[in-house]
């Protein structure tokens, strides 16, 4: 077999899952819960995040927190102040991708 195959995780329970952490990305899958967040932190790299259901709450920067709906892309710069959560009843669910893998 050439390829490799992962699965993600398909339910409603909170999930931060690390699908492939390599030299060349970072692909995260997260399921949050109304109130579930990630710690406001920098940005390590490039991130690229798309909102597969529900809606995203995200800060940036100086900015005020906005939402974004299911179907939504981000880009978002290395190094930007990140606060991540859902705000709202219904499941979140998005894919983070950082590319180039940060360093670190």
């Amino acid at each position: 077999m050439i390829e490799q195959v992962f699965k993600l995780s398909t339910g409603d329970t909170k999930a931060i899952e690390k699908v492939i952490f390599d030299e060349n990305l970072h692909y995260i899958h997260l399921v949050f819960n109304k109130d579930d967040s990630l710690p406001e932190h920098y940005s390590n790299s490039n991130v690229y995040m798309t909102v597969i259901r529900g809606i995203l709450s995200i800060g940036l920067a100086d900015q005020q927190i906005k939402t974004y709906e299911k179907g939504t892309l981000l880009k978002i710069p290395k190094d930007t102040l990140m606060n991540v959560g859902n705000k709202h009843d219904e499941v979140l669910e998005i894919i983070i991708v950082k590319a180039p893998a940060p360093l670190k």
